[in-house]
C-alpha cells in the first residue's frame, strides 16, 4: 500500500512540473543578491492549499503583507520548505539542464535565460510570488514569512 502511496506523491510532485514554477517565479523577482537563496520558499507556497489561492487571487497592487497577513496559516511553513527541499533542488537541476535558468556563481543569483524556450509553460501562481518578492531582501523575506533558509 505504502508503494501506491508513494507513487501518487511522485506523481504530483515531480521536478518535471515544479521546474515551470521556479523558472516562473525566476522570471519575475529580479536580481537581488543571493537570490538563490528564495528557491525553497516557491514550491511550498505555491503547493499550499491556503496561499495558493490567495496568490492566485492577487493583483497588481497586492504586496507580501497583504498577501502573507495571515501569520496563523505560517505554522507549517518551515516543515514543508524542510519537506520540499529534496524537489526544489531537482527542479533547479531541470530548469538548469533545460536552459530556463542560468546561475551567476559569484553572486549566488539565479536568472532566467535569454534564450526563449517555448517548452516553458509560465506558472501564474510563481510569477505572482515573484513579483511580490520583488524589491525585498532575502533576510526581510525569511524574515516577515518566520523561516529559516536551510
Amino acid at each position: 500500500m505504502s508503494s501506491v502511496i508513494d507513487a501518487l506523491y511522485e506523481l504530483k510532485y515531480n521536478p518535471f512540473e515544479y521546474g515551470a514554477y521556479i523558472a516562473s517565479f525566476y522570471s519575475s523577482v529580479g536580481e537581488c543578491e543571493n537570490n538563490i537563496l528564495l528557491a525553497p520558499l516557491i514550491i511550498p507556497l505555491c503547493s499550499h492549499h491556503f496561499f495558493s489561492r490567495k496568490l492566485q487571487n492577487s493583483n497588481i497592487k497586492s504586496t507580501i503583507w497583504s498577501v502573507f497577513d495571515d501569520r496563523s496559516k505560517h505554522y507549517d511553513l518551515q516543515e514543508r520548505i524542510n519537506g520540499f527541499q529534496k524537489l526544489t533542488e531537482q527542479s533547479i537541476q531541470y530548469c538548469l539542464v533545460n536552459d530556463w535558468l542560468v546561475v551567476d556563481q559569484g553572486n549566488l543569483i539565479l536568472r532566467t535565460s535569454t534564450e526563449y524556450n517555448s517548452a516553458l509553460t509560465i506558472q501564474k501562481k510563481a510569477e505572482k510570488l515573484g513579483r511580490l518578492l520583488n524589491g525585498h531582501s532575502v533576510v526581510e523575506i525569511y524574515a516577515f514569512l518566520g523561516v529559516k533558509p536551510r
